[in-house]
């Protein structure tokens, strides 16, 4: 039988190898709150990989729907590390099923929508597979304040999620998705064959700086509730944060090239980047 600590270890692996910027951020945590975040971390990671590499997604989502609300009745569907640890995290915390069950939701859409035609409807589905991480977190990072600060966890979801969109097109073509709203590729002239030639021009660049602009006011959001933050927890929230936002300068400072490569903020640019949070 994995032991808890054992299962945290899994679900600590996970997290340093899938995203390096939620792991650098929250390991500035007090150990009891990092470990729940990479559990938590661990769930979402499992169900994004069913959609996106599952051989028969839609039946092995439903099996770990079915999965999810036996274990919502207290009860382990399998002894697998990731169920066991958050487990623990469900027993120590008070946490938000309903988040999770829409992460699972947003999760699924993307077997049935590929294409989305409003910044709006982008802005449901960011909430459903992106908002909703931040809303399973509140009970760990803020529990006094889960309430006061759920708007803005949900604006930095979205301001995520858009920040992803804008990284991934040419990963998301690759899986038949684009996620580019295409009112919003209309109003700049540019096409979803344009997008599929991998075109890079001056219509390229407005539409995608139109969803850029959006997702910086859903950072400034955020912003405004940072200081209701535990001070333990204040940190690698806002690192988180500041890392993501810094993912769309950087496509910027590559001149928009997001069909040659997966533009990251590397160990060095954070390093830079903690400093000016630390002498502010």
């Amino acid at each position: 039988m994995v032991t808890v600590q054992e299962s945290y270890s899994h679900c600590e692996e996970i997290i340093k190898v899938h995203s390096k910027t939620f792991y650098k951020a929250f390991s500035y945590l007090p150990e009891d709150k990092r470990r729940a975040v990479w559990a938590v971390y661990s769930f979402c990671r499992t169900v994004d990989d069913i959609v996106d590499e599952g051989e028969s997604p839609k039946e092995e989502l439903a099996v770990f729907k079915a999965e999810f609300n036996q274990f919502l009745k207290g009860e382990i569907p399998a002894a697998e590390p990731m169920w066991i640890a958050l487990q623990d995290v469900f027993q120590t915390f008070e946490m938000d099923h309903q988040a999770f069950l829409d992460m699972v939701k947003g999760q699924e859409m993307d077997l049935y929508k590929t294409h989305y035609d409003t910044v709006e409807e982008l802005e449901i589905y960011s909430y459903h597979v992106a908002s909703t991480v931040g809303l399973m977190l509140l009970p760990i990072l803020a529990p006094e304040q889960k309430d006061l600060l759920r708007e803005g966890a949900i604006a930095l979801g979205i301001g995520m999620q858009f920040t992803n969109v804008l990284r991934d097109i040419a990963e998301d073509l690759d899986r038949d998705r684009v996620y580019v709203p295409s009112k919003v590729m209309a109003e700049h002239g540019y096409t979803e064959e344009d997008l599929k030639n991998e075109v890079v021009d001056a219509r390229f660049i407005g539409a995608w700086e139109s969803i850029a602009l959006r997702a910086e006011v859903f950072y400034a959001k955020f912003n405004e509730t940072l200081e209701h933050y535990p001070i333990e927890s204040r940190m690698p929230v806002q690192l988180a944060a500041i890392y993501y936002r810094e993912i769309l300068n950087k496509v910027r400072k590559q001149n928009y090239k997001v069909f040659n490569g997966r533009a990251f903020v590397s160990s060095a640019e954070k390093g830079v980047l903690l400093k000016q949070i630390a002498v502010k």
